[in-house]
Protein backbone atom coordinates (compact mmCIF):
# COMPACT_ATOMS: atom_id res chain seq x y z
CA UNK A 1 0.00 0.00 0.00
CA UNK A 2 1.52 3.24 -1.10
CA UNK A 3 1.33 6.50 0.79
CA UNK A 4 0.75 9.89 -0.81
CA UNK A 5 4.48 10.59 -1.31
CA UNK A 6 5.16 7.15 -2.76
CA UNK A 7 2.31 7.47 -5.31
CA UNK A 8 3.55 10.55 -7.10
CA UNK A 9 5.64 8.71 -9.72
CA UNK A 10 3.27 5.88 -10.63
CA UNK A 11 -0.31 5.02 -11.58
CA UNK A 12 -2.91 4.97 -8.79
CA UNK A 13 -3.80 1.55 -7.36
CA UNK A 14 -6.97 0.44 -5.50
CA UNK A 15 -5.00 -0.26 -2.30
CA UNK A 16 -3.26 3.13 -2.24
CA UNK A 17 -3.71 4.91 1.07
CA UNK A 18 -5.40 8.29 0.82
CA UNK A 19 -5.56 10.99 3.46
CA UNK A 20 -9.02 11.88 4.68
CA UNK A 21 -8.86 15.25 2.90
CA UNK A 22 -8.07 13.56 -0.42
CA UNK A 23 -11.05 11.23 -0.03
CA UNK A 24 -13.29 14.14 0.93
CA UNK A 25 -12.21 16.10 -2.15
CA UNK A 26 -12.64 13.12 -4.49
CA UNK A 27 -16.06 12.07 -3.16
CA UNK A 28 -17.53 15.46 -2.27
CA UNK A 29 -18.25 14.18 1.25
CA UNK A 30 -17.21 16.32 4.19
CA UNK A 31 -14.62 14.88 6.57
CA UNK A 32 -17.06 14.69 9.48
CA UNK A 33 -19.43 12.57 7.35
CA UNK A 34 -16.57 10.20 6.48
CA UNK A 35 -15.90 9.78 10.20
CA UNK A 36 -19.63 9.19 10.80
CA UNK A 37 -19.83 6.59 8.02
CA UNK A 38 -16.91 4.85 9.63
CA UNK A 39 -18.66 4.72 13.02
CA UNK A 40 -21.67 3.14 11.25
CA UNK A 41 -19.44 0.49 9.70
CA UNK A 42 -20.10 1.67 6.14
CA UNK A 43 -16.40 2.28 5.48
CA UNK A 44 -13.12 1.63 7.24
CA UNK A 45 -9.75 3.28 7.54
CA UNK A 46 -6.38 2.36 8.90
CA UNK A 47 -4.31 4.50 11.25
CA UNK A 48 -0.79 5.68 10.65
CA UNK A 49 1.80 5.52 13.45
CA UNK A 50 0.84 9.15 14.18
CA UNK A 51 -2.85 8.14 14.46
CA UNK A 52 -3.98 9.78 11.21
CA UNK A 53 -6.72 8.10 9.21
CA UNK A 54 -5.91 6.69 5.81
CA UNK A 55 -8.50 5.20 3.48
CA UNK A 56 -7.72 2.65 0.83
CA UNK A 57 -8.58 4.07 -2.56
CA UNK A 58 -11.16 1.34 -3.16
CA UNK A 59 -13.23 2.78 -0.27
CA UNK A 60 -14.16 5.59 -2.67
CA UNK A 61 -16.58 3.18 -4.40
CA UNK A 62 -18.31 2.38 -1.10
CA UNK A 63 -18.52 6.06 -0.20
CA UNK A 64 -19.93 6.86 -3.64
CA UNK A 65 -22.63 4.22 -3.21
CA UNK A 66 -23.51 5.70 0.19
CA UNK A 67 -23.86 9.15 -1.41
CA UNK A 68 -26.05 7.80 -4.23
CA UNK A 69 -28.20 5.82 -1.80
CA UNK A 70 -28.70 8.92 0.35
CA UNK A 71 -29.82 10.88 -2.72
CA UNK A 72 -32.37 8.15 -3.39
CA UNK A 73 -33.60 8.26 0.19
CA UNK A 74 -32.27 4.84 1.15
CA UNK A 75 -31.58 4.79 4.90
CA UNK A 76 -27.96 4.37 5.99
CA UNK A 77 -28.95 1.30 8.01
CA UNK A 78 -30.19 -0.32 4.79
CA UNK A 79 -26.98 0.68 3.01
CA UNK A 80 -24.96 -0.87 5.84
CA UNK A 81 -26.89 -4.12 5.48
CA UNK A 82 -26.40 -4.11 1.72
CA UNK A 83 -22.65 -3.47 2.00
CA UNK A 84 -22.06 -5.82 4.96
CA UNK A 85 -21.10 -8.88 2.85
CA UNK A 86 -18.20 -7.01 1.26
CA UNK A 87 -14.74 -7.19 2.83
CA UNK A 88 -13.36 -4.02 4.40
CA UNK A 89 -9.74 -5.11 4.61
CA UNK A 90 -9.21 -5.63 0.89
CA UNK A 91 -10.66 -4.61 -2.44
CA UNK A 92 -13.83 -6.61 -3.14
CA UNK A 93 -13.69 -8.88 -6.17
CA UNK A 94 -15.99 -8.52 -9.13
CA UNK A 95 -17.82 -11.69 -8.00
CA UNK A 96 -18.40 -10.17 -4.56
CA UNK A 97 -19.83 -7.01 -6.12
CA UNK A 98 -22.06 -9.13 -8.34
CA UNK A 99 -23.40 -11.04 -5.33
CA UNK A 100 -24.41 -7.92 -3.44
CA UNK A 101 -25.79 -6.30 -6.59
CA UNK A 102 -28.79 -8.65 -6.35
CA UNK A 103 -29.77 -7.21 -2.98
CA UNK A 104 -29.18 -3.66 -4.26
CA UNK A 105 -31.35 -4.43 -7.27
CA UNK A 106 -34.25 -5.52 -5.04
CA UNK A 107 -33.90 -2.38 -2.92
CA UNK A 108 -33.76 -0.14 -6.00
CA UNK A 109 -36.76 -1.88 -7.58
CA UNK A 110 -38.80 -1.25 -4.43
CA UNK A 111 -37.68 2.39 -4.40
CA UNK A 112 -38.61 2.69 -8.09
CA UNK A 113 -42.04 1.17 -7.40
CA UNK A 114 -42.71 3.76 -4.68
CA UNK A 115 -41.57 6.64 -6.90
CA UNK A 116 -43.72 5.46 -9.79
CA UNK A 117 -46.73 5.11 -7.50
CA UNK A 118 -46.17 8.63 -6.21
CA UNK A 119 -45.80 9.96 -9.75
CA UNK A 120 -49.03 8.22 -10.78
CA UNK A 121 -50.99 9.37 -7.73
CA UNK A 122 -49.56 12.87 -7.30
CA UNK A 123 -52.76 14.53 -8.48
CA UNK A 124 -54.97 11.90 -6.88
CA UNK A 125 -55.37 10.28 -3.49
CA UNK A 126 -52.14 9.11 -1.90
CA UNK A 127 -53.89 7.89 1.24
CA UNK A 128 -52.28 10.37 3.62
CA UNK A 129 -55.51 11.37 5.37
CA UNK A 130 -55.78 14.91 4.05
CA UNK A 131 -59.08 14.16 2.25
CA UNK A 132 -58.47 17.30 0.17
CA UNK A 133 -58.84 15.76 -3.28
CA UNK A 134 -62.08 14.50 -4.80
CA UNK A 135 -60.49 11.08 -5.21
CA UNK A 136 -59.71 10.94 -1.47
CA UNK A 137 -63.35 10.69 -0.54
CA UNK A 138 -63.74 7.74 -2.92
CA UNK A 139 -60.48 5.91 -2.27
CA UNK A 140 -60.04 6.75 1.41
CA UNK A 141 -63.48 7.57 2.85
CA UNK A 142 -63.33 8.77 6.44
CA UNK A 143 -59.56 8.17 6.30
CA UNK A 144 -60.02 4.40 6.55
CA UNK A 145 -56.43 3.87 5.44
CA UNK A 146 -55.18 5.32 8.74
CA UNK A 147 -55.96 1.91 10.27
CA UNK A 148 -53.12 0.47 8.17
CA UNK A 149 -50.59 2.85 9.72
CA UNK A 150 -49.16 6.35 9.30
CA UNK A 151 -48.11 8.02 6.08
CA UNK A 152 -49.27 7.92 2.49
CA UNK A 153 -50.75 4.42 2.50
CA UNK A 154 -51.59 4.26 -1.22
CA UNK A 155 -47.99 5.06 -2.18
CA UNK A 156 -46.02 3.21 0.47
Amino acid sequence: MATVAEREDREPEPDDLLAVGEVARRTGVVVSALHYYETLGLISSIRTPTNQRRYRRHMIRRISLVVIAKRLGIPLATVATLLAPLPMDRMPTRAEWQRISKAWKRTLQERRRILEALEHELTGCIGCGCLSMKACRLLNPDDELSREGPGARRVE
